[in-house]
């Protein structure tokens, strides 16, 4: 089993940028890929981004990339979440995943954390 804490969340301005982290405990983090999504109020939960265990690529939502950056640490049993140029609509709760290989579907993630706030205030 893996556990997934994530932590960083809070209440920014519009423009602003916030650095989420996401640690991992239990088996061998490095070969999972792992994932970002999160959810809105009254909205689904939807993929953000995610990153293979080798670092070798990242995939992004269109509505967040450019300004998003995902990022491992294998060392550490770290995956982060950079988040440039904020916007009210990035305001959710967000989730870090980790699966057997990177995807954008929720069901192909195996371990879930239990999430943090992001607000962006206008």
């Amino acid at each position: 089993q893996v556990q997934l804490v994530e932590s960083g969340g809070g209440l920014v301005q519009a423009g602003g940028s916030l650095r989420l982290s996401c640690a991992a405990s239990g088996r061998t983090f490095s070969m999972y890929a792992m994932g970002w999504f999160r959810q809105a109020p009254g909205k689904e939960r939807e993929f953000v981004a995610a990153i293979p265990s080798s670092s070798t690529y990242t995939n992004y939502a269109d509505s967040v990339k450019d300004r998003f950056t995902i990022s491992r640490d294998n060392a550490k049993d770290t995956v982060y979440l950079q988040m440039n140029s904020l916007k009210p609509e990035d305001t959710a709760v967000y989730y870090c995943a980790a699966g057997a290989a990177v995807a954008s579907r929720r069901d192909s993630y195996l371990y879930w954390g239990q999430g943090t706030q992001v607000t962006v205030s206008s």
